[in-house]
């Protein structure tokens, strides 16, 4: 059963990245984030990482403050990311995988070789009263080991889709995983590279509840502002949902 209305969460990752450039206070991303929110989006999204190559400290405890709608903190699943969720407790935290050299997250996360550090991750932000959700690949397998570890939702990495929009086997593997969680009960989310150009393939999937995308509605938002960007992103979601 499709969802009512299926949720958009912007990453505001890349007004940071901006503002980092300078080393400046502008553009302030919770400045961002509140454009958003007034634009329609149903959740804002930021990804702490260990270098602060954008999103800072001091971001993430403004956000919490700030954001009306819904605060989901992505971080690494290591000891310092999860003392700074316990001590801020953002409504969700969702486990990303994280490499220094990367220019960009370039899959999911391993759940596989060593669940027990997963599994004392999820316990830890669980008994702080934080939602969590595994940022993983599109396999089948995954979305077992997801369940095995009692997380109520997962985000299915779109960046195999997003390079390979036309082909087949991406979007058939997002269509399956997406199927698979939901039959076990969990929630579905879906993120990564997508654009108003590819997002329609995996917005039709009825049991995405919800899509993170930050890249492309930052970069939008230079030409026509963050407000039309997140309006047209919106719109692009809703006529795929609905045709």
């Amino acid at each position: 059963m499709r969802a009512k209305q299926q949720r958009l969460y912007i990453n505001i990752d890349h007004v940071a990245t901006l503002r980092q450039a300078r080393r400046a206070r502008q553009p302030d991303p919770v400045e961002a984030a509140l454009v958003c929110e007034a634009a329609g989006a149903d959740g804002i999204t930021a990804h702490l990482r260990e270098d602060r190559r954008h999103i800072q400290d001091d971001d993430v405890e403004r956000l919490k403050k700030a954001v009306r709608s819904y605060f989901n903190l992505e971080m690494a699943c290591v000891a310092e990311m999860l003392e700074i969720a316990r001590n801020i407790k953002p409504q969700q935290v969702t486990l990303v995988p994280e490499r220094r050299e990367e220019i960009t997250t370039e899959g999911g996360l391993d759940i596989l070789s060593d669940p027990k550090r997963i599994q004392n991750a999820v316990d830890a932000l669980g008994d702080a009263g934080i939602r969590v959700s595994l940022f993983i690949d599109p396999t089948r397998a995954a979305v077992e080991q997801s369940r095995k570890l009692g997380v109520p939702a997962i985000e299915l990495h779109t960046g195999t889709y997003s390079h390979n929009a036309s082909s087949a086997g991406p979007i058939d593997a997002l269509r399956d995983s997406a199927r698979r969680a939901a039959d076990l009960g969990i929630a579905v989310h879906a993120g990564h590279g997508l654009t108003v150009a590819n997002v329609a393939r995996v917005a039709e999937i009825p049991e995405v509840e919800e899509l993170n995308i930050g890249h492309s509605i930052v970069s939008r938002g230079v030409f026509v502002g963050l407000d039309a960007a997140v309006k047209e992103m919106r719109e692009a979601m809703r006529s795929a949902r609905s045709s």
